[in-house]
This record gives structure tokens, sequence and C-alpha cells, in this order.
């Protein structure tokens, strides 16, 4: 094992907003590119599993498996564990846990995968050491991130490209890498993996009710989330130019063309 703990900061936090955008994902639109892997048997590992909806979806691809989630924020647990009783989902169980020192022996998940979480980490590559060491020989380490630097949107107001700069400045304070999904590749092979088989997926939001959706999530975001404690106890940003990004996503929600892409690499890594 690693002996190892997180040094980086989480941008995102879980302040409800945060959590309530997250409790969006699911297995089809999140990790789509990993589900034609899976087999009913299959022990899965679910890295920063979070409120736990990509978890409890997932279990319904191994009923004759198991599906643990680990999250290092204990709390949101309550939410994930909530979840799986109200789906009646028993394969499955929430750890708490820090994914840079697994508490597994070696060899012990067919798969293990995570999901919008080594762009928040201190160390991205020991984190996918730590994940192959835990899986089985032949199984799978698979991982999916966005790229903050090649989001687009229409309309284009500025003050949307104030937010992007705000955000990679935000995320490189706390530790993480905001365009991780340009480099995902080259940490598997850092970490050993051969031929990680690539893909790229994107999430758009055009229809009204996504992009209010969306925009609400930031509206609250800019202003309440750990993401705004930490533009303000860094300098990175005042309280006055938070609350301009927030009026901008709420202005660009509005917009009865509103239009935005998120691009996410992913990868596929089968362990020897």
């Amino acid at each position: 094992m690693s002996s190892k703990s997180e040094t980086a900061t989480y941008t995102h936090g879980h302040h409800a907003s945060v959590v309530r955008s997250h409790s969006w994902r699911t297995a089809s639109n999140s990790i789509g590119f990993l589900l034609p892997h899976l087999k009913p048997h299959m022990k899965i590992l679910d890295i920063g599993c979070g409120p736990g909806t990509i978890t409890v979806d997932v279990a319904s691809y191994v009923p004759q498996g198991h599906i643990t989630g680990l999250e290092r924020a204990g709390g949101v647990l309550t939410q994930a564990r909530a979840l799986a009783q109200e789906k009646g989902v028993t394969n499955i169980d929430f750890v708490e846990g820090d994914a840079n020192d697994l508490s597994y022996e070696d060899g012990t998940f067919d798969v293990v995968f995570c999901h919008q979480v080594l762009q928040h980490v201190g160390d991205p590559v020991g984190m996918l050491e730590e994940m192959k060491r835990v899986t089985k020989s032949g199984g799978i380490v698979a991982a999916r991130e966005a790229d903050y630097g090649v989001f687009s949107w229409y309309p284009e107001l500025p003050g949307l490209k104030t937010w992007q700069d705000l955000y990679d400045r935000v995320a490189r304070k706390n530790g993480g890498e905001p365009n991780a999904g340009r480099v995902l590749h080259a940490w598997a092979k850092k970490a050993g993996f051969k031929d990680p088989k690539c893909s790229c997926t994107v999430w758009c939001y055009a229809d009204k009710g996504d992009t209010k959706w969306w925009s609400e999530s930031w509206v609250d975001r800019a202003l309440y989330s750990s993401f705004a404690t930490t533009a303000l106890e860094n300098g990175i940003a005042t309280q006055e130019e938070l609350k301009s990004v927030s009026d901008t996503w709420r202005e660009w929600g509005k917009h009865e063309d509103a239009w935005i892409s998120l691009p996410s690499a992913e990868i596929v890594c089968f362990t020897e």
C-alpha cells in the first residue's frame, strides 16, 4: 500500500448546489464508455463516488457481482446510502477512504474506475498506480476527466471567459489540473499502462431545461461553494467579481439560444 494521503483540496466542495449537480450523473451519461466491458459477476470499485448516482446505476450491470463506492468526504455518503436503499439495491456498499492509500489487498477488484476525480488530486499518476494495484490481472482501470480549457458556449458573454480563467486559477491553487482530459492518457502511461484505450465524449446542454439547470447551479456555486471560498481566501477574486460571475451565469441561462459543451476524455486500461 502507498501510505499516502491527499494533498490537494477538492475545488467544488460539497455545497448543496454542487451535490445537486453531481446527482444528475448516471452510468449512461457519465461512464457509457466503460459499460460494454462490464460482466454480471464483476466486483467493482468506484473512486470518488460522491452522492452515489453512478454507483447505484452500475450495480444493475453486475447483478451477480458487487460494487463499492469510495468517497473521501464521508458526509455525502448518507445521501448515497439513502439512494441505494430507495432503489432497493443490495449488491452495493459505500465506504469512506482516501484513494491514494486504499485499504484493499492487491488484485481485489475486477474493475476500478473514477469519474471527474483525477483533475482534483495532487498525484493523479500515483492514484492510478494505486487503482491498478487493487485490480486483478486481466481487469480494468478506467477514468473520465473534463478539460475546462476547451469548454465552449453561446452566447459568448465576457463574464463566462472570466469564470473560466478564475476556475483555472482556483483549481491550480488547490493543487489540481483543470485541463486533465488532455493529459489523462499520458498519466495512464506513466502509471504503467502500456496501451490505454482513449475516447472523448461531451455533455452538451442546449435544451431550455438543461441550460436553466446548469446556469442555476453556477449562479450558486460562484458565490457559496468551495470554489468561492478558495477564490476569496487567496485573493484570486473579490466578492464583487464572484457576484459578477454569478450574474453572468444567470444572464446566460435566460438566453433563448443558450448552449454549452463540456468535453471529457476517457481511458480504459487493461491490467496484466
